[in-house]
């Protein structure tokens, strides 16, 4: 019996494998494109083949000094590894429960519920995607509503997403000979009470004084040597897995159109408008499309022969949770998926924090420089 079953299967397969595959079939969107482009590139190849050796080149100039000499060979990229071991040797040491512990009394006085701060608290010490994760379900479980879930977020935004970040910041302060303490203290401890009332009474209304039960404790178990070379690592992930690539890619891209004429016209117009907000325009165009960390690690290294105010402005705007990869990608998806919050309204709040603090670089800069400098 098992035969003519084997044979009968056989039968089936050669009756499947023997009827005829059309030849034709509808091109695809993508196969349109795919043509379109061999035929731009052998146009290219056959009337100016030093066209594509010009682009190439263009992008390596673009990408060498960055990845190579700022990261590779300088000691950039030694600092964000020892910036991150020191962040979490703080948060190992109890730094950010202390933080919470300081913080949420405060919430009781602007009639939120005291979970919206967490995420900020938490993202303080560099690390927004594990704030999304660890503070969304803290937030459902505490009954906070969709506006306090969105309050929650664009507060989050109003701290650097790496430790690297404010570790060179301060390099580039103390080159210029700001006054650090008070700066850190109104740039990055004074928007997570601003921040929640300023949204609470305007935009985002539906607020309740909640306190939480159980404070949740985020100082992690681990040893102390653990801890150190769990630091190491996750520096070096950060250095060769998310901001050398993003620096690659940003400065390819800027290659692509510095060849073609189109990237000097973009600056000088992205330039302006940061210089309007007494914000440095070459790091600050790093921050909003590359990364924050490479903005500083670039500032703390010519933070000594510019205007104090341009380094203020722009070590104000980089410890937030731009790029704008962050703010469009990652931010909506880890919120959408850990919180009662869409793709879209998680967006939203990331958006409305990154404008929010935009201004604020610019209001320290404008009216409190004398006082920082």
């Amino acid at each position: 019996m098992s035969e003519v079953k084997s044979l009968v299967q056989e039968n089936l397969e050669i009756e499947e494998n023997s009827v005829p595959i059309p030849l034709t079939r509808k091109w695809t969107r993508i196969e349109a494109v795919g043509l379109g482009l061999v035929i731009i590139s052998l146009l290219v190849l056959l009337i100016t083949p030093g066209t594509l050796a010009g682009l190439f080149t263009s992008i390596v100039d673009q990408v060498f000094p960055v990845i190579v000499e700022i990261f590779l060979t300088g000691t950039v990229g030694v600092s964000i590894i020892v910036s991150v071991i020191i962040g979490r040797v703080l948060e190992r040491l109890g730094f950010t429960d202390a933080l919470i512990r300081i913080f949420i009394p405060v919430t009781k006085l602007m009639k939120v519920n005291s979970a919206v701060i967490i995420p900020s608290i938490y993202n303080i010490l560099g690390d927004i995607n594990a704030a999304g994760k660890i503070a969304g379900p803290i937030l459902i479980r505490s009954g906070a509503t969709k506006a306090e879930q969105k309050i929650a977020v664009a507060t989050m935004v109003q701290s650097q997403q790496s430790f690297a970040t404010f570790m060179l910041g301060m390099v580039a302060l103390t080159a210029v000979g700001a006054n650090a303490f008070v700066l850190v203290v109104l740039a990055v401890f004074m928007p997570v009470i601003v921040v929640p009332f300023l949204l609470s009474k305007t935009i985002y209304r539906d607020t309740k004084a909640v306190q939480i039960a159980k404070l949740p404790q985020f100082t992690p178990k681990t040893g102390f040597l653990p801890t150190l070379f769990n630091g190491a690592r996750e520096g070096a992930e950060l250095l060769f897995l998310l901001i050398i690539p993003a620096a690659a890619v940003v400065f390819a891209a800027i290659g692509v159109l510095d060849y073609i004429g189109i990237w000097s016209k973009f600056e000088s117009g992205l330039s302006a408008v940061l210089l309007a907000l007494n914000i440095h325009p070459e790091t600050g165009i790093l921050s909003i499309l590359a990364s924050p960390a490479l903005a500083m690690a670039q500032l703390s290294e010519v933070a000594g022969s510019l205007d104090p105010r341009l380094v203020i402005g722009s070590f104000v705007l980089a410890s937030s949770g731009l790029p704008l990869s962050t703010v469009f990608g990652q931010i909506p998806v880890i919120w959408a998926a850990n919180s009662d919050l869409s793709e879209k309204e998680a967006m939203g709040a990331a958006v409305l924090g990154i404008v929010m603090r935009i201004l604020t670089a610019f209001l320290i800069v404008y009216f409190l420089t004398p006082i920082l400098v």
